[in-house]
């Protein structure tokens, strides 16, 4: 009987996605029947030998073959269709697991019937912390990250943001308003009840909405720091910083499709939040970089 279905979603990511997979099935071995467990891959038309990779080296693992880059939205939906899984483990391929990781969410989820999802502690290639957890970006959330409010030590603690940047939120269990889908151990049943992801959203953003969802339908999402696991950010997408403008228009069609009375108020502050990140990186920390997206998405708001 499968009891977890992991889904792995990539894009010309095949000497991490090798990694990622070898690691994961040395873990689900450890913790698992071999007939507890699947492995999905779904490949949104990689150039770069993916598929001869995982036929090659990873026979069990079923992979399903996109003739075009369908998205991270839009493959994991395909992958959470083909599972049969009780528990459904959504995984990047740039991610490496570390032992015993899945145990430690498998008994949030077992333990408390409503508790619909939970995700371990992000650790950087240097094994430092990596931030990957918030709570619904309201209005006034938004705008405490965009004006960087949210990024004084503790603030985590009496305004709940939208990113949680501080160290101490990340160090006991805690529940959120969302985690990230980088690493994401949910209940097949709570999918069912609130949906699966967005494919309007085709990067960033996805597993913000998702967690709204899941939580409005009377779950909890849970972060468990016991449970680790590596993720090489930005390495399955085209760049940590690319995600700026898809982070913008993600948040803009979450108001427009859920809550339009509050878009224009959501534009006004991303537009002055935008203005105020042009000049502080631009002008006074001289990031060209920062700079050209964050003009880009002024124009977007705009």
């Amino acid at each position: 009987m499968i009891i977890l279905s992991a889904v792995i979603v990539s894009f010309n990511t095949s000497h991490l996605l090798r990694e990622s997979l070898a690691s994961l099935k040395k873990a689900l071995e450890a913790e698992m029947t071999e007939t507890g467990f699947e492995i999905i891959v779904v490949d949104n038309a990689s150039t770069d030998g993916s598929r001869d990779m995982i036929r090659r080296q990873f026979p069990e693992a079923i992979l399903l073959e996109n003739k075009n880059n369908l998205g991270f939205a839009k493959g994991n939906n395909l992958g959470i269709k083909k599972a049969r899984g009780r528990y459904i483990l959504l995984l990047n391929s740039d991610t490496v697991v570390k032992a015993g990781f899945l145990g430690h969410l498998l008994k949030e989820l077992e333990a408390a019937a409503k508790t619909g999802a939970a995700g371990p502690r992000l650790l950087n290639r240097d094994g430092s912390l990596q931030p990957s957890a918030g709570f619904y970006p309201s209005p006034l959330k938004i705008f405490y990250w965009m004006f960087f409010i949210d990024d004084f030590p503790f603030i985590w603690q009496f305004l709940k943001p939208y990113h949680v940047t501080d160290a101490g939120f990340y160090r006991q269990r805690q529940e959120a308003g969302w985690l990230t889908a980088a690493c994401l151990l949910v209940k097949k049943e709570a999918l069912k009840t609130a949906g699966t992801f967005d494919e309007s959203i085709f990067m960033y953003g996805e597993e913000v909405d998702l967690c709204r969802r899941i939580i409005k339908k009377g779950y909890r999402i849970v972060y468990q720091p016991e449970s680790e696991v590596c993720h090489y950010k930005g390495a399955s997408a085209a760049g940590s910083l690319s995600g700026i403008v898809e982070e913008f228009k993600s948040l803009l069609y979450l108001y427009k499709r859920s809550a339009p009375k509050f878009l224009p108020v959501v534009r006004v502050i991303l537009r002055s939040g935008a203005l105020l990140r042009l000049i502080v990186f631009g002008i006074i920390m001289r990031q060209k970089a920062k700079y050209k997206l964050y003009a880009q998405a002024y124009r977007l708001v705009g």
